[in-house]
């Protein structure tokens, strides 16, 4: 018998016969002998439609009710799902993060967990019932709701598998396991066994959606073993653990971003501590950054590049109408159609020429890239929004990652795609 936590993402509980679907997976891991706590994201589209109710309220909700509001999708989910189970004649019980022992510390959005207290759970699992989570939530120590940022719920299930000793900890989404890319990128993808927990934070830090960074950082550093696999079908999926073979391939996997955005500061002041206050303003205003770029300095002034998530343009748009003029810079650019594309492998660090290859093969493709940025495990590349695509596609077929498969999507629609494309927006 083992213990699994099982999470489910939005596209798995997105309807009422998708909750029943996933309460017969949770009830048949019960029947084979298993014990079982779930989590779940909101349905669907339920977290974008709670921020869009937001904004038509205000263009600046307060983050302490945005948590508040953005918290109930998972808790209608938590509901439903529990009452599935016990419509199939198995007991379930729901609980908010609150209820499932998730403590946070205080940063609204963006909250981190610092403990998780799971009396409760391991309470429920004695009682015979199967305890249904609410992802993405938590508590912090004033008693206020707290939510982890996109993707939570992966962090959340994380932490809960590590938090009660779970044998494994099982992600549900719309696809079976890891790719070497997005099959709906690059159809000709290959879907891996088994991946390393530094190449599947990369990839993920690096736009892959199948898993949030956090919760691969938080189960790289407490071992907890990961088992990404298909809410659709039985298959076994993608295991994410520190074992890995002994001779790994160069490249394990390309991921593409559209999500970030890219702002250029022009004409500035090249002398001691300005690049300082700059990013130090960006992270007062709690604006993300990723890659940073200085260009050579001309006649005492430098232009200094960065992205940043789509999602944090507001707040970093009002940091640079307020610090360019403080440092005497001459005016800052903005542009949204860029792309960040990244070649991950553990094996890069003892291949050399992969950077040669890439740019060969992006140049022969007329594909321009804009900036770069490396890691001993990662090559990253800007390039125009429009060329993504083909830069992902022509860069898997030169590392030799195709498969002789085509993947094709039978789950999801169309709009549910264009929707998960959009995400960080």
């Amino acid at each position: 018998m083992s213990l699994i936590v099982a999470k489910f993402g939005g596209t798995s509980v997105a309807s009422p016969e998708r909750i029943k679907n996933v309460a017969k997976r949770l009830v048949g891991m019960r029947q084979r002998g298993d014990e079982v706590v779930a989590v779940v994201s909101a349905m669907g589209k339920t977290t974008d439609e709670l921020m869009g109710l937001a904004s038509a309220v205000t263009t600046a909700p307060p983050a302490r009710e945005l948590d508040r509001l953005l918290s109930t999708g998972e808790q209608v989910s938590m509901t439903l799902l529990a009452m599935a189970i016990e419509a199939l004649g198995y007991k379930a019980m729901s609980f908010t993060g609150r209820q499932a022992g998730i403590e946070t510390n205080g940063t609204h959005n963006k909250a981190k967990i610092v403990a998780v207290h799971n009396e409760r759970l391991l309470e429920a699992l004695d009682a015979g019932a199967i305890p249904v989570v609410a992802g993405f939530q938590g508590i912090d120590a004033n008693g206020d709701i707290t939510t982890l940022g996109r993707g939570g719920s992966d962090t959340t299930a994380v932490a809960i598998a590590w938090g009660i000793n779970a044998d494994v900890c099982e992600i549900y989404s719309d696809v079976d396991g890891v790719y070497t890319t997005d099959p709906r990128v690059a159809p000709r993808a290959k879907k891996l066994d088994s991946i390393c927990y530094d190449d599947m934070l990369e990839l993920s830090s690096a736009g892959s959606g199948v898993l949030q960074s956090r919760a691969v950082e938080f189960a790289r550093k407490w071992k907890v073993v990961i088992h990404s696999r298909s809410a659709f079908s039985d298959a076994e999926g993608t295991y994410i653990k520190e074992e890995y073979e002994m001779e790994e391939a160069v490249i394990t996997g390309i991921a593409s971003d559209t999500s970030e955005v890219k702002v250029t500061v022009r004409g500035l002041p090249d002398t001691p501590a300005v690049a300082a206050k700059v990013f130090s303003a960006l992270a007062a205003n709690n604006v993300n950054l990723d890659m940073i770029i200085q260009n050579v300095s001309e006649g005492g002034y430098t232009d200094i590049s960065f992205t940043t998530p789509g999602a944090d343009l507001p707040r970093a748009r009002e940091t640079m109408e307020r610090i360019v003029p403080e440092v005497g810079a001459r005016e800052f650019i903005v542009d949204e159609d860029i792309a960040k594309v990244s070649l991950v492998g553990t094996g890069m660090k003892s291949s050399p020429g992969v950077a040669s290859r890439t740019f060969q093969t992006l140049g022969e493709n007329n594909i321009n890239i804009v900036a770069i940025s490396t890691s001993p495990i990662r090559l990253s590349m800007i390039v125009d929004a429009a060329q993504a695509t083909q830069a992902v596609q022509c860069l898997h077929t030169a590392f030799g990652l195709d498969s002789d498969d085509l993947f094709v999507e039978t789950q999801l629609s169309a709009e549910e795609i264009a929707a998960k494309m959009k995400k960080g927006r």
